[in-house]
């Protein structure tokens, strides 16, 4: 099967954070009580892409290892149904997804980037790799993304998707119909956070 046939089947789209929404880059600004502030870069492309995902029938989550306030109030804005933050096993995660989603693992998209991504990549319907993955991503990924992490690779990952179900372009005049209803409910927060 081609990665196009299998993202026809696709209706869950989890994203790794790190890498992936990011550029992997963490930025730790110094508090004043002695502890550190996190800060992170997020690509406006990829947030508009997950408004796209959601016009289009996907529903949207993200996975990972790491606890991070800054993470948390970016998943809030994006409106992210599925946010599992901590996870070092993310097939735990992915498992209560499936049960919670009532769909099964070829069911379920999923983009990462680094060897903690392969237990999941392995099993999943399609398996995702960034431009800037780790060689041993790529080569169990069904597709590549044209972009780095946190550069527009979430939106590709949508993109790629909803193309090959045969909705894209349907979905991005959808958004762009200021009347349309479902656009505004699928849209992502202004950033007032």
């Amino acid at each position: 099967m081609t990665a196009e046939d299998l993202a026809k089947n696709i209706k869950v789209l989890i994203f790794d954070v790190d890498g992936v929404l990011t550029d992997g880059q963490i930025f730790v600004i110094p508090g004043p009580d002695g502890k550190g502030i996190e800060a992170k870069g997020f690509a406006a492309h990829d947030g508009l892409g997950i408004s796209l995902a959601r016009l289009g029938g996907l529903r949207v989550g993200i996975i990972t290892k790491r606890q991070s306030q800054t993470v948390a109030i970016r998943a809030n804005d994006l409106r992210l149904e599925f946010i599992y933050q901590g996870q070092a096993h993310k097939m735990n995660a992915i498992n209560e997804i499936l049960t919670k989603a009532n769909i099964t693992i070829d069911q379920l998209a999923y983009v990462g980037d680094d060897i903690i991504d392969l237990p999941v990549m392995r099993q999943c319907g399609l398996a995702i790799a960034t431009a800037n993955a780790r060689q041993q991503v790529k080569e169990v990924a069904h597709y590549i993304t044209p972009n780095f992490g946190g550069e527009g690779a979430g939106r590709d990952a949508v993109d790629f998707i909803l193309s090959a179900q045969g909705t894209l372009e349907k979905v991005i005049e959808q958004y762009l119909d200021e009347d349309n209803a479902a656009a505004a409910s699928a849209d992502v927060g202004t950033g007032n956070m």
